[in-house]
């Protein structure tokens, strides 16, 4: 398979700390590749790392065929990275900046303003195009960042945490900005702290904790790895919850993730949640309603790695 991104072993350090610690992963081109992690997982770096901004401590990575250690200026011509945060200038107009942007890339003045309508137009801010960037809505903001980012089509758009902070709406408008760059051929790495994002967009997954690689594959391959199913049980009182999961853990179940109304479990069979049912009735523990189906993504993160998915790290 011709990949986009290879790494074999890449490490970082910063003094004692590992934050990627023998990173091992293929990126296929055009695909939509999801990094997910907890809190100082190591994901941020991993991204800068191959976008050439950090320099490795060990290992190596190839991106799109150049070499990360000696071709990074070859690498750097054809990637982009919209980072965590709006890079945009407030000062400027929507339009003033994806000009501006375009003419440091080396386009002449026609050609930038042809560009920037363009794409003005294709992420629906035309009508705010004349107006000062500090008038615009956190969402407005990141599809303009984004906009900048597709001044030249890029091979590999490096997303870090697309969609933090955004309403639901804006949330969705990324989504279907990042499914049509994806759909021109251009490889998708994003990060990315919400679950049902990467289920929706990743053709690929992989989960980083303490700077290493602890799962890889679909979210099908991801869900299927970690039992064939998820009991959900509402308690009658929620305040038995702690005495739920200490009875639970004393009759040898997995371990359980607390949820608003109860309890989730990953389960092997019926038999195994009919077992745990048993045993919180004679413990006189009140179920209201239960339920056993499917994992969702974010229960296999919490089987992967023994915590729920929490905001991007810093380093």
């Amino acid at each position: 398979m011709n990949y986009a991104i290879e790494t074999n072993d890449l490490r970082k350090t910063f003094g004692d700390t590992h934050a990627v610690d023998g990173i091992s992963l293929s990126v296929a081109k055009g695909s939509v590749f999801g990094l997910l992690g907890p809190n100082g997982a190591g994901k941020t770096t991993t991204v800068r790392l191959l976008a050439t901004l950090l320099s490795p401590s060990g290992g190596s990575a190839r991106v799109l065929g150049h070499d990360l250690a000696t071709e990074g200026a070859a690498i750097r011509s054809k990637v982009s990275l919209t980072g965590q945060f709006a890079s945009v200038d407030e000062d400027l107009t929507g339009y003033e900046n994806l000009i501006l942007v375009s003419r440091l890339l080396g386009h002449s003045w026609r050609d930038s303003k042809q560009r920037a309508g363009e794409l003005l137009n294709a992420f629906d801010l035309a009508e705010a195009a004349g107006r000062q960037v500090r008038t615009y809505s956190g969402g407005m903001r990141r599809r303009l960042d984004i906009a900048a980012s597709l001044i030249i089509t890029p091979e590999i758009l490096f997303l870090d945490e697309p969609t933090t902070g955004l309403d639901p709406r804006s949330r969705n408008q990324v989504w279907d900005m990042v499914r049509d760059i994806a759909a021109i051929g251009t490889t998708v790495l994003l990060t990315t702290q919400y679950l049902e994002e990467a289920d929706q967009l990743a053709d690929r997954l992989a989960v980083i904790d303490h700077g290493k690689l602890i799962a890889e594959g679909t979210s099908r391959e991801l869900k299927a790895s970690v039992g064939s199913g998820t009991l959900k049980i509402h308690l009658q009182d929620p305040s038995q919850r702690l005495s739920a999961e200490a009875l639970l853990q004393l009759v040898g179940a997995n371990p359980a993730q607390a949820t608003t109304e109860g309890l989730s479990i990953q389960v092997p069979d019926p038999a195994e949640a009919m077992r745990i049912l048993q045993a919180l009735e004679n413990a006189g523990i009140g179920v209201a309603e239960f339920s056993l189906g499917s994992p969702s993504l974010d229960e296999v993160f919490f089987a992967l790695t023994g915590k729920s998915q929490e905001s991007s790290e810093a380093i």
